[in-house]
């Protein structure tokens, strides 16, 4: 028996899709990092990261880059490259940001 984080590889294994959410930083430290620290449940599955900053597209294809998707309330782009241990691109168009409910 192998240490991990639990048994979800049957919830990552043949799906297409795979949308993660979660806090973007525990106190000051990232956890949307360049590279896994943990062991993988699965490699490349993450199509999509919504936290409590922002709504991300993973690219599971090619490079794994992040793109910033939308921005909280009252978060700047600067401020999630900041809480970020990942590198942050942004879409040629403009960045929404989510209205306040």
């Amino acid at each position: 028996m192998v240490k991990g984080m639990g048994g979800a590889m049957d919830l990552v294994a043949g799906v297409k899709r795979v949308i993660v959410l979660m806090e973007h930083a525990a106190k000051d430290e990232a956890k949307l990092l360049k590279a896994c620290t943990l062991p993988l449940t699965g490699t490349r599955v993450v199509s999509m990261l919504i936290t409590d900053l922002g709504v991300f597209s993973i690219d599971t294809i090619g490079t794994g880059g992040v793109q910033l998707l939308e921005v909280a309330p009252d978060v700047t782009v600067e401020e999630i490259r900041a809480k970020s241990g990942a590198e942050i691109h942004t879409a040629a168009g403009p960045v929404f940001h989510k209205r306040a409910v």
